[in-house]
């Protein structure tokens, strides 16, 4: 369990709709068609025929889903020109598609795991061709457990630079209020 700290300790005193990280995800990226497109991404596609095709979804939700990752700033595009072509667009990984990436690989891993049909594939590490794991690490470098895992305010939040919250805590919840 996430021990909640702090202010977040009363559970009746706040609510983090509309707050929540992993709803601002979920907004940005739950549909099942917009994960295989990031997937497709990471294998190196970036050609809006080679995602439908590759991800197995209609030409029209391809078109969709690129849009929202585009504008969710997960995917950038990119004009190319392939010789006596007309010009058109390639979809490439920004620098917040990269960070996603563990995301999508977590969730490779539990469907590895869990999920019927899925146990011969590995994530690998290149250079030593050992299995690889999505682990959750602390800034000092240390794997942390789930029963180790805590979750506190701190100041700032999503505007304070690209998503990146401040690092010192804050007294005062910012999250909005469930009591009358």
């Amino acid at each position: 369990m996430t021990v909640l700290q702090g202010r977040l300790v009363d559970r009746d005193a706040w609510s983090a709709v509309g707050e929540c990280p992993i709803e601002k995800t979920m907004t940005a990226v739950g549909q099942k068609s917009a994960m295989l497109l990031m997937r497709e991404a990471y294998y190196g596609t970036t050609r809006f025929d080679d995602f439908s095709r590759r991800a197995g979804i209609t030409k029209a939700a391809t078109s969709a889903r690129l849009s929202e990752l585009v504008g969710a700033g997960l995917l950038e595009k990119r004009p190319y020109r392939e010789s006596g072509q007309r010009e058109r667009q390639e979809y490439v990984l920004t620098p917040a598609g990269v960070d996603f990436m563990p995301v999508v690989w977590a969730m490779f891993e539990w469907g590895r795991t869990h999920l019927p049909g899925s146990a011969r594939l590995r994530l690998t590490h290149l250079r030593c061709d050992a299995d690889a794991h999505v682990e959750i690490v602390c800034e000092k470098g240390h794997s942390v457990n789930f029963d180790e895992l805590g979750m506190r305010l701190v100041r700032g939040g999503a505007e304070s630079g690209r998503g990146q919250p401040k690092s010192h805590t804050e007294d005062d919840s910012g999250l909005s209020s469930s009591r009358s």
